[in-house]
């Protein structure tokens, strides 16, 4: 299938739902020596797992803001995450100036365990960061770090939400799967955590969760996909609690870093049969709730994620 095939697909999903066009909340724009090193690893790992990870959207920057439009994402985000202290700070300038040229991305920031992270999460906040990363396999950190306490203060008291890839999957870490998490909203019950990838494979602890803090949200990332369900099936008991979770589900990709086409997650949602308003509040509705203003830019520009001159 050719990109503008996939488009026309894409748009056709959306268009029957009634949608302006998609909200997704987990995208991946990152300066490219850093891209490049994730690619390398994705292109690395396949050999070793024996599950073939091809980048199917390994295109330049620009090309890359150009097919989420043509995708119809009307608002997405430029997650960035540093493995190492010193290298946050440097990401979120970054990222500021992404979104600050980029229309439809919100502005994205993210934290590691270090000295001054209380500041910079402050600074990011107060300067317009609307989302956060938060990357517990790849940081190796334990989100209960006394140096994070401060920023995760931060984040709870102003609302800001930040999608953490906390689950165990696709490789576990020191510090994955639901444990560290339930401590840490047991301090910040407040905190507008996004579990990535559902909390793939530990799903059923994640949306328990879920259902036990009100501001605690999940996104679709990968999730449900032939490729995913291969590694780490969704329980179909559980799919009532998707339906009763439903307005806190949120669409995300993982753009451009899949080993399928886009078409694909949107796919593996429809199959799951949990109806068009379930439909229409993940894919759009719900993160355009979760980021006030969002849904008015669409409308009042009409131009989704095109790129500005810088």
């Amino acid at each position: 299938m050719t990109t503008g095939d996939e488009a026309e697909r894409i748009r056709a999903f959306w268009g029957r739902l009634g949608l302006p066009g998609l909200v997704d909340v987990h995208t991946h724009f990152m300066p490219e020596r850093v891209l490049r090193k994730v690619w390398a690893y994705f292109d690395a790992v396949g050999p070793l797992t024996g599950t073939p990870w091809p980048i199917t959207y390994r295109e330049e920057e620009d090309r890359r803001v150009e097919l989420l439009r043509e995708f119809g994402v009307v608002g997405f985000t430029s997650m960035v995450y540093p493995h190492k202290a010193g290298m946050a700070e440097w990401l979120n300038a970054w990222a500021a100036d992404f979104a600050g040229r980029v229309d439809g991305c919100l502005r994205t920031a993210t934290l590691f365990p270090e000295e001054g992270v209380e500041g910079y999460v402050a600074d990011a906040v107060a300067t317009g960061a609307r989302v956060f990363k938060a990357h517990v396999q790849v940081g190796g950190y334990d989100p209960n770090d006394p140096l994070l306490d401060g920023a995760w203060g931060v984040l709870a008291e102003a609302g800001v939400p930040v999608v953490i890839h906390c689950g165990s999957g696709p490789a576990p870490g020191r510090h994955t799967g639901p444990g560290p998490v339930a401590r840490l909203l047991a301090r910040h019950p407040r905190l507008r955590l996004v579990v990535a990838h559902m909390g793939l494979p530990e799903y059923g602890d994640f949306l328990d969760l879920a259902e036990r803090y009100p501001d605690v949200r999940l996104d679709t990332t990968m999730a449900f996909t032939d490729f995913s369900e291969r590694m780490a099936p969704f329980p179909v008991e559980e799919r009532g609690r998707l339906l009763d979770l439903g307005d806190r589900i949120l669409l995300g990709s993982d753009f451009p870093n899949i080993p399928y086409g886009y078409l694909d997650q949107l796919r593996a949602l429809e199959r799951l049969g949990l109806g068009d308003d379930w439909l229409r509040a993940v894919c759009h509705d719900n993160g355009a709730r979760l980021f006030p203003g969002l849904s008015q830019k669409i409308h009042r520009e009409g131009k989704g994620c095109s790129q500005r001159s810088a």
